[in-house]
């Protein structure tokens, strides 16, 4: 059994820190009428599915690297739109919920969450992770070839 490589280890490192943000965020909306909504029961879907890829591409990085990084980075467009949900809800209703009305009215704008934009800075610093395997390239260079 051979040493994982330091890309593998912090690729799979990236990923089970998504998975804690993700589980931080969606805690408690499970059941709630958060759940239930038309906008936001399917942002919850997403990111609950968005885990589950999260912990699949942890497992497979030592196997598939290059798989498990394109599954991280499908996982972190899962997740991305209920941490945007949470920052900017009424510019997120603008563009996604024509129609959709607040039950309890909200200050327009960007709100100030400290979970979602930890979330958001994990995902952005693991999909420049997952990316690293696809930029580097197994070509060997002439003055290998001619040893």
């Amino acid at each position: 059994m051979k040493r994982p490589a330091m890309q593998q280890v912090w690729q799979a490192l990236g990923c089970l820190l998504c998975v804690v943000a993700a589980l931080r965020n969606t805690g408690g909306l499970e059941g709630t009428e958060f759940s239930g909504g038309w906008l936001t029961g399917p942002l919850l879907s997403m990111a609950d599915i968005g885990t589950l890829l999260f912990l699949l591409s942890m497992v497979v990085t030592f196997v598939y690297p290059r798989v498990a990084a394109a599954t991280g980075i499908v996982s972190s467009m899962l997740c991305v739109p209920l941490y945007f949900f949470f920052i900017a809800p009424v510019p997120f209703n603008r563009v996604f919920g024509q129609g959709h009305e607040f039950s309890i009215y909200h200050s327009p704008g960007f709100h100030w969450d400290t979970l979602a934009i930890a979330g958001m800075l994990t995902l952005a610093a693991t999909d420049y992770i997952c990316l690293r395997p696809f930029t580097t390239t197994g070509r060997v260079t002439l003055s290998e070839r001619s040893m």
